[in-house]
């Protein structure tokens, strides 16, 4: 089935371009082609287009408020958003409107025909949600068990803190059939994607919109299945994109995975804002990772202050001890009494074999189970399972 565009631009020249530039693509069929936002509304409730390639500035409605009435009234059509200007604030206009992709004039006809043919995938995967019947006595449904949010940070880059979300994820969803979403949280320079060797064909900036409810299926909609059994949210595909999430849209993605989830493992980015906090607050556990060396020792230390700061339970902090090497000079022992805090997994360096897995994109848990990483790893995993339900609430 060929995918069905409509064009709504107000420069003619520009749309006859449109239209000669895709009717040389097989699977795209231009459907309609509209000069005002007002005719575009019109033509999409009509036409039922798959696509809408929306300029930004017309005469009378713009774009933004046309793509808002479409994303209501035609919820199937994916609104792509063509415009001059790149400021992230008319981005975020346009994705808080209901746009799926933002293309900065000028472009070239591969990134056209790449971001329709995305979003058009992407669409695809958005739920379309019936009306069920209830049944004249319907039984009494068994509460749900919730699952345990846990966050990995450091207060360092470059500790592992991707690695060990990564392959603790991994771990988790090998152990007893656990359900395992892992949230890529580190939102402008992401690594996930590369660990998991996996295409940001969906992502986190697939969830900002007010005209989508954030419900099991549209969160899950999102994510990436990994063959390790694995589902994974992974962070934007460009740094810009990284804006349009809230820390309030954080809050409700995370509430979701939380009842859909087992296990909810979050890669924080190594710094403090609004959104890390966000993810740190509603932890029921936060892996603090650090390593045998003064700077990583240092910033762990003051990172406690914060916690003490934010009122959170310091018995639900799990210290983890990465890269262990006994030439560092610093032992496991050195660091807690240091910290005052006792360490929980000591995970010994394993650095080749942890470089070949993610040049290869295959988690080390997968690919080398035996080892010392991953046997690290697996205790990690273990320590986590037997503290799932005694945690400290704050």
């Amino acid at each position: 089935m060929s995918i069905k565009v409509l064009i709504v631009d107000d420069i003619p020249q520009t749309r006859e371009n449109l239209r000669k530039l895709l009717s040389l693509e097989p699977d795209i069929e231009i459907v309609g082609m509209a000069a005002t936002g007002e005719e575009g509304i019109e033509l999409a409730r009509k036409l039922r287009p798959d696509i809408v390639l929306m300029d930004i500035n017309l005469p009378g409605m713009d774009g933004i408020t046309a793509t808002e009435f479409i994303s209501r009234d035609v919820p199937e059509a994916q609104v792509i958003m063509i415009s001059v200007q790149g400021e992230p604030a008319y981005m975020r206009r346009a994705m808080l409107a209901g746009a799926r992709e933002f293309l900065i004039k000028p472009f070239s006809s591969d990134e056209l025909i790449s971001a329709i043919k995305r979003v058009y995938e992407l669409g695809k995967t958005r739920p379309v949600i019936a009306p069920v019947k209830q049944p004249a006595v319907a039984e009494k449904e068994k509460p749900k068990k919730e699952g345990k949010i846990i966050s990995a940070f450091s207060p360092k880059g470059g500790v592992g803190t991707s690695t060990i979300a990564a392959n603790l994820a991994v771990a988790l969803s090998s152990s007893g059939g656990n359900r395992v979403a892992l949230v890529d949280l580190n939102l402008q320079f992401g690594s996930q994607d590369v660990i998991f060797n996996l295409q940001p064909r969906r992502h986190f900036a697939d969830l900002v919109s007010e005209n989508l409810t954030l419900d099991e299926e549209t969160v899950t909609g999102a994510m990436l299945a990994h063959p390790s059994g694995v589902k994974i949210l992974l962070a934007p595909p460009r740094p810009e994109m990284a804006d349009y999430i809230t820390p309030e849209l954080v809050k409700k993605v995370l509430a979701v995975l939380k009842n859909a989830f087992d296990y909810v493992i979050v890669d924080c980015a190594s710094f403090l804002n609004d959104i890390t906090i966000t993810a740190l607050e509603d932890s029921d556990f936060i892996l603090l990772i650090t390593t045998p060396e003064l700077t990583a020792i240092k910033g762990t230390k003051l990172f406690f202050q914060v916690l003490e700061a934010l009122k959170y339970p310091i018995n639900n902090v799990l210290l983890v001890l990465n890269k262990d090497d006994r030439r560092s000079g610093i032992s496991a022992k050195d660091i807690q009494a240091s910290l005052k805090h006792p360490i929980e997994a000591v995970i010994p360096n394993d650095e080749v074999r942890i470089l070949l897995s993610v040049n290869r994109g295959i988690p080390i848990y997968s690919a080398e189970r035996g080892s010392a990483f991953s046997e690290g790893i697996s205790r990690l995993a273990g320590k986590i399972q037997q503290k799932g339900g005694s945690y400290v609430t704050s």
